[in-house]
């Protein structure tokens, strides 16, 4: 587009967007490979739709002469790639969203990237959206990014794909380029369960069949990107979906009036029907449906409302109300496809925190099943990690029971995120592929003889004690010590050193990061039942994770979980080393050796601190035995 032709474009008026209201709205994503053309597709369809200010349009001829790569013409493509860096590399990195709007229908677009490396983003924009128009670079035909990005918004659940063959003005729109791309599209994408796909011919930089139907296509019948957009029936199954609600607040203004307030995730209510909650199975009917417009004898799906029951029963934020005849399933484990989106790795065997729409407890992923490669859907190799941006599918279990369906039957309750304990990011999005049948049949079994007699009977309190510290600091031979003065006072023990535990438990584990994981794993669970049984326990392993050592402080009951921080200078460690490992680690014949190669987190808040640079190891035991002995 030159310049000469801005001025005819009519500024936005400000009644345009009014007349939409009674349309529906359709979320699209654009995606391809880089340079394909997406931003400036968009960019058409905002200039040519009439929804770009007068200011944008001067903004953007700066831009085009700062940035442009269409040389005298202004560089539509601009209009979205708003952050820096994706100006001056004539990229897209996030995802940009934008809204516009036709007689017939309103639109949200997100435009997202097309290099791997952000596949994180393009999995995070078509989560909401409808329908995927998937650009091809009529000169290079159907790729490995064209492949991964079909795979990936069959995998998010759109179901709608409009492949945009895009710069056919390049090949001087020959229709037999065009049949060659269409069928090697379709030929891979059969697997993908797409309800429609529609090929359109384009060349976006010079409007072609964008907006209205091009003249140098007369063997294209169907038609322009726009008049389909604006017919295609994507009609949401959401309102015919069974009845979900989310509580996201008690709504307690006084005495006289208890409400639960959230928005409506599918299906309608009315008046007078019964509801339970998920978790717990309570049932009571819906007294009123109250909103900021007063009260309804209706609700559906998207509506913010605050419902009241009939009845007083135990519901608080992160329930899932229901009607009785569909209730969604409740589970402490599933399987599930998780998408990575941090540059730290998932470890199997970590707890991290679950977010599912407003329930929110612990989780951890006990097993990685496999990764799919994402440019051609097929299976490979689990290992025990995820990177950033791959795709697994993995087994979770929770710390409590979660209300849910699966991402097949709900996108809104069958999806989820995972969120880092410490740094509070989240670390990846996750898709409720199935729950697992074992955790509806396995069940906790009540005992008449608990902790509490098991503990009188030894008239001790039980505890962990947990030491931790770099290998050579003295964790065992303090240990050992403590435990041989608890003996003496009469108080029943039991020490789990680290590798006299590796000798059978866990033989089979290595000493890298995910293996350390998981050695701390199953070393806080054999310890909980022994605190269970009254005991006081002793743990001597490096334990170098603070997330590690948070899930086995988690395990146990409050101010029974005891670190002790066996706090020595790395030099002193190396001194004392007769066996020469960190000499060895230094030299490379040792991997993972921690403190060498392998991180330690140093604890924040230990109970205990004790400095074996700075005090013998019987003094470092009576002054623990001396913490333990005064409570």
């Amino acid at each position: 587009m030159s310049k000469s032709e801005i001025s005819s474009s009519a500024p936005l008026e400000g009644g345009q967007f009014a007349r939409q209201e009674s349309r529906d709205i359709l979320r699209f994503l654009t995606c391809g490979s880089v340079d394909d053309g997406k931003s400036t597709l968009i960019g058409r369809l905002l200039y040519d739709s009439k929804t770009i200010f007068e200011d944008q349009m001067r903004s953007l001829e700066v831009v085009s002469k700062k940035h442009g790569t269409t040389g005298d013409d202004v560089d539509l493509a601009l209009l979205l790639d708003g952050l820096q860096a994706e100006q001056e590399q004539g990229i897209t990195i996030d995802v940009a969203y934008r809204f516009f709007a036709t007689d017939k229908r309103k639109f949200v677009v997100a435009d997202t990237p097309g290099h791997e490396q952000y596949t994180r983003n393009m999995a995070t924009g078509a989560s909401n959206c409808d329908l995927a128009v998937i650009l091809i670079d009529a000169r290079k035909g159907v790729l490995t990014q064209t492949r991964r990005h079909s795979f990936i918004t069959s995998l998010i659940g759109v179901r709608h794909v409009v492949l945009a063959i895009n710069k056919m003005d390049l090949m001087d729109f020959s229709q037999d380029v065009f049949d060659k791309i269409v069928a090697d599209y379709k030929a891979f994408a059969q697997g993908f369960e797409f309800d429609s796909i529609m090929a359109v011919p384009m060349s976006a930089r010079y409007g072609d069949n964008v907006v209205t139907k091009s003249d140098k296509t007369p063997w294209y019948d169907g038609p322009s990107l726009l008049s389909y957009l604006e017919e295609i029936d994507v009609e949401t199954a959401d309102r015919s979906l069974p009845f979900r609600f989310p509580v996201q607040w008690v709504n307690r203004p006084n005495l006289n009036f208890r409400g639960y307030s959230g928005t409506v995730a599918s299906g309608i209510a009315h008046v007078g029907d019964p509801l339970v909650v998920a978790k717990s199975g309570k049932v009571s009917k819906i007294k009123s449906i109250v909103t900021m417009d007063g009260e309804q004898t209706e609700v559906e799906a998207g509506e913010a409302v605050t419902i009241t029951l009939e009845d007083e029963i135990d519901i608080s934020r992160g329930d899932l109300l229901a009607l009785p005849q569909h209730r969604p399933q409740v589970t402490d484990q599933i399987s599930a496809h998780l998408i990575w989106m941090d540059n730290s790795r998932l470890m199997v065997g970590r707890t991290y925190i679950i977010k599912m729409g407003t329930q929110q407890v612990q989780a951890t992923v006990t097993e990685l099943k496999h990764k799919i490669d994402v440019n051609n859907a097929s299976h490979k190799d689990a290992g025990k990690a995820l990177e950033l941006n791959e795709i697994g599918f993995c087994n979770l279990s929770f710390a409590q029971p979660l209300a849910m369906d699966t991402y097949e039957e709900n996108r809104h309750t069958g999806s989820f995120i995972l969120i880092d304990r410490f740094s509070n990011q989240t670390v990846a999005a996750g898709l409720v592929w199935f729950g697992l049948r074992r955790a509806e049949n396995v069940h906790w079994q009540a005992v008449d003889v608990d902790k509490a007699a098991r503990a009188s009977q030894k008239d001790q309190t039980p505890r962990l004690l947990w030491f931790t510290g770099l290998s050579g600091s003295g964790k065992s031979t303090i240990a050992n010590l403590v435990e041989k003065k608890l003996h003496n006072l009469g108080k029943h023990t039991y020490l789990l050193d680290g590798d006299n535990v590796r000798h059978g438990l866990n033989r089979d584990l290595g000493f890298t990061d995910v293996d350390r994981v998981e050695n701390i794993r199953r070393i806080g669970e054999v310890a909980k039942l022994m605190v269970d049984a009254g005991l006081i326990v002793l743990t001597a392993f490096i334990s170098p994770y603070k997330a590690e050592r948070q899930m086995a402080r988690d395990m146990l009951e409050k101010g029974e979980f005891i670190e002790i921080y066996v706090d020595t200078p790395i030099e002193v460690c190396e001194a004392r080393d007769v066996k020469g490992l960190y000499a060895k680690a230094r030299d490379g014949k040792i991997k993972n050796f921690t403190g060498i190669d392998a991180p330690y987190e140093t604890p924040r808040h230990p109970e205990i601190h004790v400095n074996t640079d700075e005090m013998s190891a019987e003094e470092a035991a009576d002054a623990i035995v001396a913490y333990l002995t005064k409570e």
